[in-house]
């Protein structure tokens, strides 16, 4: 059990009850689809996910995707297929690599990591790190962490336009599977299923058009401690459950936490309710035994990472009435 995984409880039975009911209304009655696509990573979001669709809707209207590129581990591989097999849902796996590299993706990641590196090969490692939320850091400038196959390793500043290159390089990844998990959605007359938590919901950990894109998201509203809690009453495999967070994004191992958040899930999930519900940070600080300058610095974070998770969840803009809102004025 890793720390702060009930740090805010959840009446666990309830609440899964609650969006498998909301899954079958939403899913069969409102949408009018047969069924749903859940693209699964081998972490436990997705895996919650797969197992409230599958008692909502029956493991017969549900299909799992899992779709890695060449930088996806054996591990996840592994935990895809054991999910699917503990809710009895089919899986359907496919490498996106070659996809991917018609694309250009990998190539335009060679080239921005060459800004910083000329002699950098594409058979090299590597990942972005920021630095921890929790050491005093006055900038959290993001690094570009690489490993050669001789063994050396090297880690710099990333420089702005060059974090830019790369991230909207690896974007295609997220956006490449969505086009996948919509073309079974369509062929199956099936819904797609988010899997967001709200730490990646209301902070902006998505991808627009990639992973942010979905016809529903059942646990968006659930603090990261709560899809622990529905993990154990559904019964996601303990492998699945004691998994580190992972971004399965670049060729070098990546938590979540040194990627994006830049502290444990688990003090995110206190420091976020904490700021919701109008607590002190003093309070905060003695729950999660941080000092009361940690929690603070958490919270600069949040609000910065909000701020741009609104304009991620902005719906697209429009300039002039729509003609289906001249037609349902008329009709009105």
């Amino acid at each position: 059990m890793k720390p702060g995984h009930y740090s805010i409880q959840i009446d666990a039975s309830h609440e899964m009850l609650r969006i498998s009911e909301e899954i079958t209304s939403e899913v069969l009655r409102k949408l009018r689809k047969k069924g749903a696509v859940v693209a699964v990573s081998g972490g436990v979001d997705s895996a919650v996910c797969l197992g409230l669709c599958a008692r909502a809707l029956g493991p017969g209207s549900v299909l799992a995707v899992f779709l890695p590129d060449r930088d996806s581990s054996q591990e996840s591989a592994r935990l895809a297929s054991l999910v699917s097999s503990q809710f009895g849902v089919h899986l359907e796996s496919q490498d996106i690599s070659p996809i991917l590299e018609a694309a250009g993706a990998y190539g335009s990641q060679e080239a921005a990591i060459q800004d910083i590196w000329p002699d950098f090969k594409r058979s090299w490692d590597f990942k972005i790190v920021l630095p921890a939320l929790l050491e005093a850091e006055l900038i959290p400038t993001p690094r570009i962490q690489l490993a050669t196959p001789s063994g050396e390793e090297r880690i710099e500043r990333l420089p702005h336009r060059v974090h830019l290159k790369l991230i909207a390089a690896t974007n295609y990844k997220q956006r490449t599977r969505k086009m996948i998990e919509y073309y079974h959605a369509d062929r199956l007359g099936y819904a797609v299923c988010g899997t967001p938590n709200r730490l990646e919901y209301d902070l902006g950990f998505f991808v627009k058009g990639g992973d942010g894109l979905a016809d529903f998201k059942p646990i968006a509203h659930l603090y990261k401690s709560h899809v622990y809690a529905l993990a154990e009453v559904l019964g996601v495999p303990e492998d699945v459950v004691s998994r580190n967070p992972t971004t399965d994004t670049f060729p070098l191992e990546q938590s979540q936490e040194e990627f994006y958040y830049g502290a444990p899930l688990w003090i995110l999930d206190l420091c976020l309710f904490g700021m919701q519900n109008d607590l002190t940070a003093e309070y905060v600080a003695r729950v999660a035994d941080l000092t009361q300058d940690q929690v603070e610095r958490v919270w600069k974070s949040i609000r910065s990472k909000k701020h741009a998770a609104a304009l991620l969840h902005r719906s697209d803009v429009t300039f002039g009435e729509s003609r289906s809102e001249t037609s349902r004025r008329e009709s009105g």
